[in-house]
């Protein structure tokens, strides 16, 4: 599904899905009650990287900077499993074209394999910072200044999965820092070390070439406004699975304004294999604070 309109305002269909969202706060208590009476303890470290958003925060890129610092594998969900993406899902994917260890499906599953290993390295676990069926020894919690915690509501009437009091569960907190919006009160609610990362998008094309760019991601007009000479925006619902009629629909209003398609790195391991050599994506460069890396090694060196 789309991301919806209400999840970043106050508006009337968020107060009237309100109540809903006390439902969903009172399932999800007794869910993480329920969880947390037998968690998984694992030999190696466990780095959760979670966010309080319902997805669209950025977090993917953060979890490969951490990865690739410590050369650690990944478990993830893997959502979204299709032929497209190798039957792994599109972040998977991602991130194992970076060359990256990922084990996708039962995180707890993979944890237990990964502890057969003799290797001592952490695993660095892709969200589940609200499942605490898994013992965390360091949860990072990833938050893009620009959506801030949108509404403020839970889900449905917002986009958040819990209240901002969660994050008294995390151990630090990595603030994406935007040009276009500044939420300076994000810090007020962490009471936790708080680090900065940048995200830098690289389009493959010179500014003077038209674009029509299309993305089925958490909020698409995060990548349509960091792109230049954009003619014609095409959203979609997030994790999206294109097939040969989108395409062929893309590529008519390319042709018609003389432009170039460009999608998302996410967006772009969807495409059916037999198109992705005539579609470009712009990649994202994302770049962590290096205090947060040098807190990191501390902490996991027991000296924080």
């Amino acid at each position: 599904m789309k991301t919806p309109k209400w999840f970043l305002h106050k508006g009337l269909i968020a107060w009237l899905l309100l109540p809903f969202s006390v439902l969903y706060y009172l399932v999800s208590k007794s869910v993480f009650k329920l969880r947390a009476k037998h968690p998984l303890v694992s030999r190696r470290k466990i780095i959760c990287v979670g966010n309080l958003l319902a997805g669209g925060v950025g977090k993917t890129p953060v979890v490969r900077q951490i990865a690739e610092f410590l050369d650690a594998p990944v478990v993830m969900r893997g959502y979204k499993q299709t032929k497209k993406t190798n039957g792994v899902g599109d972040e998977a994917m991602m991130l194992a074209r970076c060359g990256i260890n990922v084990h996708t499906g039962d995180r707890k599953s993979n944890i237990v394999l990964l502890n057969k290993q003799k290797s001592k390295k952490p695993i660095v676990m892709d969200d589940g910072f609200q499942n605490p069926s898994i013992k965390k020894d360091i949860s990072v919690v990833v938050v893009d200044e620009s959506l801030g915690f949108g509404n403020g509501f839970l889900l449905p009437a917002g986009p958040m999965r819990e209240g901002v009091a969660g994050l008294k569960r995390a151990d630090a907190m990595i603030i994406i820092k935007s040009k276009d919006v500044k939420h300076k009160d994000l810090k007020i609610f962490a009471g936790i070390p708080v680090f900065y990362a940048e995200n830098t998008t690289v389009s493959p094309y010179s500014d003077d070439v038209s674009l029509v760019a299309f993305a089925g991601i958490g909020y698409p007009e995060k990548f349509f406004n960091k792109l230049k000479n954009v003619v014609v925006k095409k959203s979609f619902a997030d994790h999206y699975q294109y097939n040969e009629s989108d395409i062929n629909q893309l590529m008519k209003v390319a042709d018609k304004y003389n432009a170039k398609l460009i999608t998302t790195e996410k967006d772009w391991v969807r495409l059916p294999e037999n198109v992705r050599k005539k579609i470009k994506y712009a990649t994202l460069d994302t770049k962590i604070d290096k205090a947060f890396f040098d807190w990191l090694e501390e902490r996991l060196n027991g000296n924080i």
